[in-house]
């Protein structure tokens, strides 16, 4: 069988439109997802970012939520060090209860913004040392088996939400792999260190009460449109978007400015952020698609679409999910 495929929905605000309208967005996408095939969509926590509305993640996650059906929704990821373990059990457990069965919750370690961002979020830079114990402190809100005498998440407690480790180094892995959770490797942009993390998740995983063999969801970029050469069009619109937000360094680059960066070796992060990118004609983005699954060792891709605007995306996620076949697969 074909791995399943998901969605990874940064809930963007384009040029033009507004925080409003890219949640209606997000909430048209899950819908299609639904309807797709797609078995989930997760929301990821971002601070300061202008063009990334998914900060508040778990309000994003109910409203998505309770617009749709089946489809299961949940974050990739929430920044634990950023939050209390309790106050994390509170807010999914509420979740959970709400839409039973159908809440997920991936961590990350990662502050998910800059350094004055951080210190706005009354975030200690050293809390990050202290993940994995938080991480077992959340679970132990969740299951009921607390680790703070006394304390307990109402509601949480017993919600048993199924939680997965985000990462992008051996750090996450090993970790994963000792708890006995499932692993999401952030392959999608941050490429490196995928098949030495996805082996030693393997090699180490130590089964557990929430899970009895390793399970690995591999992040990839993809744009697949009916013709290649548009697939191809709105990669480099991807690319340029990027050079543009990382290189810019306050300056209003034009396309012509983007491109000549694109041809230097100025652009060597930028092409490695998107080295894993599937891109062309639904057959050949699924070809690809199939090859990275291989390639990853991945039981599951989360697909983040890389297209230049919301109507591309989601013709792009269309266009993958009825060539996938992945409704005779959900």
């Amino acid at each position: 069988m074909p791995v399943p495929l998901s969605i990874l929905d940064l809930a963007e605000i384009g040029e033009g439109d507004t925080a409003a309208s890219a949640f209606d967005a997000s909430v048209r996408l899950a819908q299609q997802a639904e309807a797709w095939g797609y078995r989930r969509v997760w929301y990821a926590e971002h601070h300061n970012i202008p063009a990334i509305a998914s900060a508040a993640t778990s309000v994003l996650i109910a409203h998505v939520a309770a617009h749709t059906r089946h489809i299961r929704v949940g974050a990739g990821g929430v920044m634990l060090p950023n939050h209390a373990p309790l106050t994390i059990a509170e807010q999914f457990g509420t979740l959970e209860t709400l839409h039973p069965g159908r809440i997920d919750l991936g961590l990350g370690r990662a502050p998910g913004t800059d350094q004055n961002t951080l210190r706005a979020l009354r975030r200690d830079p050293a809390a990050a040392n202290d993940f994995p114990q938080d991480v077992l402190e959340l679970q132990g809100y969740l299951t009921g088996e607390t680790r703070i005498p006394g304390v307990h998440a109402t509601p949480g407690h017993g919600t048993n939400v199924p939680l997965y480790i985000l990462g992008s180094s051996l750090f996450g892995a090993r970790l994963a792999a000792g708890l006995g959770l499932p692993y999401a490797f952030a392959s999608h942009f941050a490429p490196q260190a995928l098949g030495a993390a996805v082996a030693a998740y393997r090699s180490e995983f130590r089964p557990s009460a929430e899970l009895d063999r390793p399970h690995v969801i591999a992040g990839i970029n993809v744009i697949a449109a009916d013709r290649r050469a548009d697939a191809e069009q709105q990669f480099l619109e991807a690319k340029r978007r990027r050079v543009k937000l990382l290189l810019g360094r306050g300056r209003a680059l034009t396309d012509e400015d983007a491109d000549a960066i694109l041809d230097s070796p100025q652009a060597g992060p930028v092409l490695e952020m998107v080295r894993h990118t599937a891109v062309g004609t639904p057959d050949e983005a699924i070809a690809h698609l199939e090859r990275f699954a291989a390639h990853a060792d991945a039981d599951e891709l989360m697909l983040a679409s890389a297209a230049p605007d919301k109507a591309a995306a989601h013709r792009s996620l269309e266009l993958v999910a009825e060539g996938y076949g992945l409704a005779s697969v959900a």
